[in-house]
C-alpha cells in the first residue's frame, strides 16, 4: 500500500465531504500519485473512436469542477470524466449529504449537482494541456425553467474543450430528473442535442448515463432512441435508490443514491440486459461497484467496452486504478484474450 493510499484512509477521520475537498485540493497542489511505468499494451483500447491507454476510467462525481483531471490521469486512469456541471453554479442539497457505509463498502450521496457552474468548468478545461482523454458530464440546474435547454447550453459551451460528453439524466438527487429517461422526454432531449451538434466543428462522442432502476422495456427504448439520435453509447449505471437487505451500516436508511460494492451485481445485471438488446452497435461503459480487477473483468465480459469507478477510491485509495489494471491484464492473458475488445461480452 502506498503512502497516498494510507493518507486516503486517514481522511476517514474527517467528515466525508470535508475529506473529499481536501483530496481535491491536494491533487490540485500536485500531491497525488504518479504512475511512472508504461501502461500494459494489452489494455490499450478504443472507446467510440477515442484511443485509451487502458479501460479503467474515473466516473463523474469525483471531480465536479474539472480541478484535477490531469492528476487522476497521472494516477493511472485511462480516462477521466469531470462533472456533473450545470450552466449556473448551485450549492446543491443541505449538508450532511455524503455518507460512508463502511461495513458495506458503500456510499450514499444526495449532493444535488453542487458545482461552480459552466464558466469555471470551461475555463479550467481550456487551460489544461490536451493530453489524455477527459470527458464532461453535463446536467440541468434544479430550478431551471428549461432543463433540456440546460443540456444544450452545456454541450455547446464545452464543445472542443472536452473529448466526450455524458448526458446525466439518472441522478436521483435532482427531483424529476429521471423522468427524462421516458421515451417522449428522451426523444425531445436527444433530438434537441442532435440539432445543437450539427453546426459544431469536429466529432466528439456523446454518451447517455442511465439509472440501474429500470423497468421492463426501458432498456430497449433507451437503446433505440439513443441510436436514432446519433449517440455513441450508454453508461450503465448511475447510483441506485434501492436499499438491499444486506446493508448493515446505520447510515443505510439515508436518502440519496447508493453506490459502491452493493451496486456491483445489480448494475452488472442491467449492463448485461443492455448488451443482449444492443443490436444497434452502441458502445457500453460499465459503472457501479467496481473495486477490483475481477469486478472490472466481470463488467467487460458482460458487455462493457470500458469501465468507470469512484466510490471504491474512498476505501482503497488512489492507487486502486493501477492495481485493477495490473490484475485485469493478468486475467485477460490467463483466459487467452489478446485485447480488451476480444473479451467484451464474452460472458
Amino acid at each position: 500500500m502506498s503512502l497516498h493510499d494510507i493518507a486516503a484512509r486517514g481522511l476517514h477521520l474527517l467528515d466525508p465531504e470535508d475529506a473529499h475537498g481536501l483530496t481535491i485540493a491536494g491533487l490540485e497542489a500536485g500531491l497525488g500519485p504518479r504512475v511512472r511505468s508504461q501502461p500494459d499494451p494489452i489494455l490499450a483500447t478504443s472507446l467510440a473512436g477515442l484511443a485509451l491507454p487502458g479501460p479503467i476510467g474515473l466516473a463523474a462525481g469525483f471531480d465536479k469542477n474539472a480541478q484535477a483531471p490531469d492528476a487522476m490521469l497521472a494516477a493511472g486512469f485511462g480516462f477521466v470524466e469531470c462533472g456533473t456541471v450545470t450552466p449556473l453554479p448551485q450549492a446543491g442539497n443541505p449538508r450532511p449529504r455524503l455518507f460512508r457505509l463502511t461495513p458495506d463498502r458503500a456510499v450514499i450521496n444526495r449532493m444535488g449537482f453542487n458545482n461552480q457552474g459552466l464558466e469555471a468548468f470551461a475555463g479550467r478545461l481550456a487551460r489544461r494541456p490536451r493530453t489524455g482523454v477527459v470527458g464532461a458530464n453535463i446536467g440541468a440546474n434544479k430550478d431551471s425553467a428549461d432543463r433540456i435547454g440546460d443540456y444544450v447550453i452545456g454541450l455547446t459551451r464545452l464543445w472542443g474543450l472536452a473529448d466526450y460528453f455524458t448526458v446525466n439524466i439518472s441522478s436521483p438527487n435532482t427531483p424529476g430528473l429521471r423522468a427524462l429517461q421516458t421515451r417522449d422526454a428522451l426523444e425531445e432531449l436527444l433530438g434537441r442535442l442532435a440539432e445543437a451538434r450539427r453546426p459544431l466543428a469536429g466529432p466528439a462522442p456523446v454518451f447517455l448515463k442511465v439509472a440501474p432502476d429500470l423497468e421492463d422495456g426501458e432498456v430497449e427504448t433507451i437503446l433505440s432512441v439513443s441510436a436514432a439520435h446519433g449517440l455513441s453509447g450508454i453508461i450503465v449505471s448511475n447510483t441506485t435508490i434501492a436499499r438491499p437487505a444486506s446493508l448493515s451500516s446505520p447510515q443505510a436508511s439515508e436518502t440519496g443514491g447508493l453506490s459502491g460494492a452493493p451496486l456491483m451485481t445489480p448494475s452488472t445485471q442491467v449492463l448485461a440486459r443492455f448488451h443482449a438488446a444492443n443490436s444497434l452497435g452502441l458502445v457500453l461503459i460499465g459503472a457501479g461497484g467496481i473495486a477490483s480487477g475481477a469486478d472490472a473483468y466481470a463488467k467487460i465480459r458482460a458487455g462493457a467496452a470500458a469501465v468507470q469507478l469512484y466510490s471504491a477510491l474512498v476505501y482503497e485509495g488512489p492507487g486502486l486504478a493501477t492495481r485493477i489494471a495490473r490484475d485485469l491484464a493478468a486475467r485477460l492473458r490467463a483466459d487467452g484474450f489478446a485485447s480488451i475488445s476480444a473479451a467484451v461480452g464474452a460472458a
